[in-house]
């Protein structure tokens, strides 16, 4: 039998798999992939043994539990002063991943082109090609991870249909200014586009303040706004998620998603949705404690020599290995489990051209104190 090929043939393998086995294989500390190595709080942990406990474990409504969807609803409206009708504005997906494939599968046609802005999270051009859409690239650059607005006018075209914006951004931790973000507003209206945003990191924000593109002049009933409770709340594995945006968009993307999981883990929904009430007494610990994390892991970097662009959010921090005389991130990721007992990822994969990421790399620093610590003192190794 033909080996598969087609449109989804550059996505069969991905950089993570591949460093996840050798992180196995060699006992590595695996700053590679972005979850935490602790739980989220025990109250939305209880919340979601007692919705067990009450039978809520068969399938939900393909919308989401109304629990759920009035807690995001009332999130939006808390949080960004956005209102949104839960019954016909708001779709639960699994994930974030999920609800993002999905919009781009329930919003886009074929030959239809997608704006990105890269490095970029690696499922964007996988859930474009499903679609059988185009990406157009518009490239952030270091230190600043900048961009000019004549590139993104460059990258539009007569089938420009959708920009897709990751802000607070993964994996570079920026934060979308408000002139970017006005910017990016003033073409969308002027072009009659959607918008697609990834907000899965709104309150893992270290400097600054995220600010919603849905809240620009002309945005509300173009943008489809997708975040989760995964980083949220560090519960990675239930991948609880949700989109919000104008019934009509919100429909499409419905339509799609009922295809992909027509429902997804009820009584994590419950679980969610009281942690989404609870408020910033749940997120705001979370995020000075990630915060202190990134000090001491960004400091730390800086003490081995490496030039390091200390994200605003995230989990993430990206370093320009340059600076200690590599050439090539993805050699330098590949020997570093035997080199130094560490695992990290090569930018160059985020970039659709690699040669802007060829010597950045990207490390998870949403881990225990102490095993940053210890990935710190392995990565001594690397001056020697």
């Amino acid at each position: 039998m033909p080996a598969p090929g087609g449109r989804l043939a550059p996505f069969a393998t991905t950089i993570f798999a591949e460093m996840t086995s050798l992180a196995v294989a060699t006992g590595s500390i695996n700053l590679g992939q972005g979850f935490p190595d602790t739980d989220g709080p025990e109250q939305i942990a209880e919340a979601a043994v007692a919705a067990i406990r009450a039978g809520q474990n068969q399938y939900p409504p393909g919308s989401g539990v109304p629990a759920l969807r009035q807690a995001v609803a009332a999130h939006q409206r808390r949080c960004y002063g956005l209102d949104y009708d839960p019954e016909r504005e708001v779709l639960v997906t699994t994930g974030a991943t999920e609800g993002i494939a999905a919009a781009l599968i329930g919003l886009c046609e074929p030959g239809d082109e997608v704006v990105v802005f890269e490095p970029f999270y690696d499922s964007y051009a996988a859930a474009a090609a499903m679609a059988g859409a185009v990406s157009r690239m518009v490239t952030l650059r270091a230190p600043r991870w900048s961009w000019d607005p004549e590139d993104l006018r460059a990258a539009l075209s007569p089938r420009t249909r959708l920009v897709l914006l990751n802000s607070p951004h993964n994996p570079t931790g920026k934060i979308f200014s408000h002139e970017e973000l006005r910017e990016i507003a003033r073409v969308c209206v002027e072009r009659d586009l959607v918008a697609l945003t990834d907000e899965v990191y709104e309150h893992l924000v270290y400097e600054g303040a995220h600010a919603p593109l849905a809240t620009f002049d002309g945005m509300r009933d173009r943008t489809v706004s997708v975040s989760s409770a995964g980083k949220t709340f560090s519960f990675t594995g239930w991948k609880i998620g949700w989109a919000c945006g104008p019934a009509e968009l919100v429909g499409r993307v419905r339509a799609a998603k009922q295809y992909l999981t027509f429902a997804t883990g009820t009584p994590f929904q419950y679980a969610v949705a009281a942690g989404l009430t609870a408020g910033d007494e749940l997120i705001e610990p979370l995020r000075r404690s990630l915060r202190a994390r990134r000090d001491l892991f960004c400091d730390g970097l800086e003490a081995l020599g490496l030039t390091v662009y200390r994200p605003g959010a995230t989990y993430f921090v990206t370093t320009d290995v340059a600076s200690i005389g590599e050439d090539d991130a993805l050699a330098f990721c590949r020997g570093l489990p035997a080199r130094c007992g560490v695992v990290a990822v090569p930018s160059s994969v985020f970039y659709r051209d690699p040669a802007p990421g060829k010597t950045l790399v990207r490390w998870a620093f949403c881990k225990r104190p102490e095993l940053l610590r210890d990935a710190l003192a392995r990565l001594e190794a690397l001056g020697r």
